[in-house]
């Protein structure tokens, strides 16, 4: 099954960070990925763009609304995303917990539905 890992950060703790804390982070996100890829465990891994580069867009009652930035009621931003393949929530979650930026931000895990899956319904009640 897979299963997506969004990883939320505080902009602001990257730009407290020294160049050679930056850079180790980065050295140590891409042998995380590298390491899932050896284990047939990654399907994809990507950065975002910075927050202050995104949009973030709502339609309500016909009207389209746009605003700069990511719509975020908290200091964390999402950063980025691993796609991974897990066979349970739990191995998912051990996985994602060895990620580099679980020290400092934190990862959302979040199984991948397709549409006609159960999950996706509404409950009733």
């Amino acid at each position: 099954m897979q299963y997506i890992c969004l990883i939320y950060h505080d902009e602001r703790i990257f730009q407290r960070m020294s160049a050679s804390e930056i850079e180790t982070m980065q050295r140590e996100a891409r042998a995380y990925d590298e390491r899932l890829g050896s284990e047939g465990k990654i399907a994809m891994a990507r950065p975002l763009k910075r927050p202050h580069s995104a949009k973030t867009v709502r339609v309500r009652a016909k009207k389209r609304h746009i605003v700069d930035g990511p719509f975020a009621e908290t200091k964390e931003q999402l950063i980025g995303f691993v796609l991974i393949e897990a066979e349970s929530m739990d191995e998912a979650v051990e996985l994602a917990s060895m990620s580099p930026m679980a020290k400092t931000g934190f990862i959302e895990v979040r199984g991948i539905s397709f549409h006609g899956d159960p999950d996706l319904e509404q409950p009733t009640g």
